[in-house]
């Protein structure tokens, strides 16, 4: 099993996308990127901490690419917007990958390129290697599927 990071905006919604890809085996949702150690929910949307919400992919790499992981990251955000995606505004909810490899950078690095040809404004994604990931709480994990909703 590999594992990928994003941050895409309310991990709730991100969450659900990938679970619906052939190849992905867990989608977990947390916080990295930031300096506290364990940090809560209420910590993250207090700003101070400079998490952003994520979501750890494990997927099986024979059965999908980091490259068809990337696309879906890139078709369900808006990553040309600066911390925010739609009604949530803050630095959480900023457009990130964070990299476990060389090789997951140099991916991150050509698929931004190629996907700013979709957008008119300029991608404002950050690209950095993966930090420690903190699981958020129970209550965030599958969210939208334990209230019977589909997407956000």
């Amino acid at each position: 099993m590999d594992k990928a990071t994003f941050g895409a905006g309310c991990f709730w919604g991100v969450e659900a996308a990938f679970r619906k890809v052939d190849g992905v085996i867990a989608v977990t949702v947390g916080y990295s990127g930031g300096s506290l150690k364990d940090p809560t929910y209420r910590d993250v949307c207090s700003g101070r901490t400079g998490h952003a919400e994520v979501v750890q992919v494990e997927y099986d790499p024979s059965l999908v690419s980091y490259d068809q992981l990337l696309n879906v990251f890139w078709s369900i955000h808006n990553p040309t917007t600066l911390n925010r995606q739609g009604p949530d505004i803050g630095a959480q909810y900023r457009s990130a990958i964070y990299f476990h490899s060389p090789e997951q950078q140099a991916a991150a690095i050509a698929s931004k390129e190629r996907a700013q040809n979709l957008f008119q404004n300029p991608i404002v994604t950050e690209i950095t290697p993966a930090s420690e990931f903190f699981k958020a709480e129970e209550y965030h994990q599958q969210y939208l599927a334990k209230h019977g909703y589909e997407h956000c």
